[in-house]
Parts: C-alpha cells; sequence; structure tokens
C-alpha cells in the first residue's frame, strides 16, 4: 500500500515537471512567435512610409533617379523576404535598404530646399524612429531565439522538444556590409 503511494506520488511529480518542461518550450515557441510578428508590425509601418519618402523627394531630386528606385527595389526585396520568411533573404535585402536610404539622406544634404521640406524633415524623423525601433525588436527577437534555443538544446528539455517536435529558430543576423560603419564621405562624394 505505502509502495503503491510512493509510487503514484512519483508518477504525478513526474507528470507534473514534464508538463513544466512541455509548457515552457510551448510559451518560448510563442515568444519567438510575438517577437517576429513585432518586427513585422515595424516593417510594415516603414514599408508604407518609403514611397512618401521617395515621393517627397522625387520632385526635388530630377537628376537622381537611380537611387529612388534602388531604395524602392530595396524596399520590395525587404517585404518579399518577411513574408516568406526567410531569414538570411531579409538581413540582406536590409542591408541594401539602408544604403539606399543612407544615399538618400546623403542626397538630402546637397538640397537644401529639400532638406528644408517640412514633408521630408517629418518622413526622415519617422524612418529614423522605425529604423531604431526595428533594432530594437531585432533584438529582442534575436535574444528570445537564443532563449528558445538554449532551452531545446538543453537537458532534461531535450527530451521532451525532441519528442514532441520543438525546432530550433533562426536568428536575425544582417550581413557585415549592414553592419559596418558608413562612410559619410564616400556618400557625400557622389
Amino acid at each position: 500500500m505505502v509502495s503503491t503511494l510512493l509510487l503514484l506520488a512519483i508518477l504525478v511529480l513526474m507528470t507534473g515537471y514534464l508538463t513544466g518542461l512541455y509548457n515552457g518550450l510551448v510559451r518560448l515557441r510563442e515568444d519567438v512567435s510575438t517577437a517576429w510578428s513585432n518586427i513585422g508590425v515595424v516593417l510594415r509601418q516603414r514599408h508604407d512610409e518609403l514611397p512618401k519618402l521617395v515621393e517627397t523627394c522625387r520632385q526635388y531630386l530630377q537628376h537622381e533617379q537611380g537611387t529612388l528606385e534602388r531604395v524602392m527595389q530595396a524596399r520590395s526585396a525587404v517585404d518579399k523576404a518577411q513574408s516568406a520568411r526567410n531569414l538570411p533573404a531579409l538581413g540582406a535585402a536590409e542591408g541594401s535598404l539602408r544604403a539606399s536610404l543612407g544615399q538618400l539622406f546623403a542626397l538630402a544634404e546637397a538640397y537644401p530646399t529639400l532638406k528644408a521640406d517640412a514633408s521630408f524633415a517629418t518622413l526622415a524623423a519617422r524612418i529614423t524612429a522605425l529604423e531604431e525601433q526595428l533594432a530594437d525588436r531585432r533584438e529582442l527577437y534575436n535574444s528570445t531565439v537564443n532563449l528558445n534555443n538554449v532551452r531545446i538544446d538543453s537537458v532534461p528539455d531535450l527530451f521532451v522538444a525532441r519528442a514532441f517536435g520543438f525546432v530550433r529558430a533562426e536568428l536575425l543576423q544582417f550581413d557585415a556590409a549592414s553592419t559596418a560603419d558608413v562612410d559619410m564621405r564616400a556618400l557625400f562624394s557622389r
């Protein structure tokens, strides 16, 4: 009788422990998904602002259409990669978009009337703020992915993760060119 109760107590404790491990893994998986969705919100907001910025600039930058087209092409590549949840492509597209925006903002310095335009100033400030939010959300996403991956690869969570098909999440990384310091001298020499 005592051994049956002891065995039953051990079984209840083990079930509770395994349930806790499983629920923790589910919570982390959902945290990764939420963090990704939060990145998507900022990407969408920036996606919506960029055509307004390009159109405002188009009026002033008649001889700089190539730069404006590169911004819009990069915008499209970011949207496509984000929709497909292709993190390597998103990192590359983000690098291209950042470079194109850097060129656009550098060009604006050469056009005082554009730089003084209230619409341009508002849009540039909005996009800069969105870039900062994106960096913050990317950091949160990668931190959450790291927690998820550590839990999935650590004992005893490893056994529960494998049994229930939990998989590692992929970090959102930008290529080296997009994280390198911007050569402002080269941007202004155009």
